[in-house]
């Protein structure tokens, strides 16, 4: 008679030998700079993702380090104007100032005009869609949705955050023809903003949802968390994933395979939560 309880019993032990043998195929040597290691470039400052030695990007890069068999070298590098500049000094060139490429970096978006900018990297490996968000005190600000004209009118009047020199600091001061300008108060980091939010001082915060997700963490739950979709937004979301030297395809195909294992085995979405941050397939 069929067991319902030992058929997925053995489907388990099916499911965990493949995922082994997934591995195992990966340990295989791989082409880095040092034998031996996977040097894995990260931003710095950037919770939840990466600084100060923790972050979602480093936790992501030693468990890919680990499926490639290799020892992990966590490297944290300041942002330059754009991505260009931080591909070029973090993964194909180096940076003038003597700091040597990694042989992969992470929070890359999957970006086909952004790759063909680029040919000296290849860009793939998506693991995360991020997007901007707003969090907000629903007693002084209703839901955020439908037109700019309509979701935003209350920041005429209310007072909403921003980090200083970000796509939503960038949007806010130039959507309805720059009418939130008085009322866009700027901070050195989402952290900043999400207390003083909750201080009173602002009503809400624009950011990525993944920053304020991380910033809010334990926050007032009076506090709501809503995607920003609406027709001004040019950018709904967008997919991060890796780079590599474009020469480095057998790297590329090593890393990509280990990327499909941590997100089928779960071990991405366990990363994701273990920094309070809801994982968004890309």
């Amino acid at each position: 008679m069929w067991n319902r309880r030992s058929a997925l019993r053995g489907l388990a032990t099916l499911a965990l030998a493949i995922a082994s043998a997934s591995v195992a195929a990966l340990a295989e040597p791989v082409e880095t700079m040092t034998p031996g290691r996977l040097r894995i470039a990260v931003y710095d400052d950037f919770a939840p993702y990466s600084g100060d030695g923790s972050g979602i990007d480093v936790a992501l890069g030693r468990e890919l380090a680990k499926r490639l068999g290799l020892e992990p070298e966590v490297v944290e590098f300041a942002a330059d104007e754009d991505m260009n500049d931080d591909l070029r000094n973090m993964v194909w060139k180096g940076h003038y100032l003597g700091t040597r490429p990694a042989d992969v970096m992470l929070h890359v978006p999957v970006d086909q005009r952004l790759a063909d900018r680029n040919e000296q990297v290849r860009i793939f490996g998506p693991y995360h869609l991020e997007s901007l968000a707003v969090i907000r005190d629903p007693k002084r600000v209703p839901p955020v949705e439908g037109s700019a004209a309509r979701a935003l009118e209350v920041f005429t009047r209310e007072r909403i955050g921003v980090e200083t020199a970000t796509l939503a600091d960038d949007f806010l001061l130039q959507v309805l023809n720059g009418r939130l300008r008085d009322n866009v108060v700027h901070f050195r980091s989402v952290a900043d903003a999400v207390k003083a939010m909750e201080a009173g001082d602002v009503v809400a915060v624009m950011a990525t949802r993944a920053e304020i997700e991380g910033a809010a963490r334990g926050a007032d739950s009076r506090f709501v968390l809503t995607t920003v979709k609406m027709p001004e937004l040019r950018i709904q979301g967008w997919p991060l994933g890796m780079a590599v030297k474009a020469e480095s395809t057998g790297l590329a195909d090593a890393l990509a395979q280990a990327m499909i294992e941590i997100q089928r085995d779960g071990t991405l979405a366990r990363i994701f939560s273990d920094h309070g941050v809801t994982l968004q397939k890309p």
